[in-house]
């Protein structure tokens, strides 16, 4: 069975800026964990999009 985890890391998404804004079908997601006290506020990274195949800004939702 899955451990609850009490600490402050937690799993976001990051999806990409541009990739909305052009048009194409699909999306550019990725996963990854952040610290909440040390990162309170939302990430933007630069990640690889392979679809626009360039690197482009993700942004953490939800």
């Amino acid at each position: 069975m899955a451990k609850k985890s009490k600490g402050n890391r937690i799993q976001v998404i990051l999806e990409c800026t541009e990739h909305k804004d052009s048009g194409q079908a699909g999306t550019s997601r990725y996963i990854t964990t952040k610290n909440r006290k040390n990162t309170p506020e939302r990430l933007e990274i630069k990640k690889f999009n392979p679809i626009l195949r360039r690197y482009t800004v993700h942004k953490e939702i939800k």
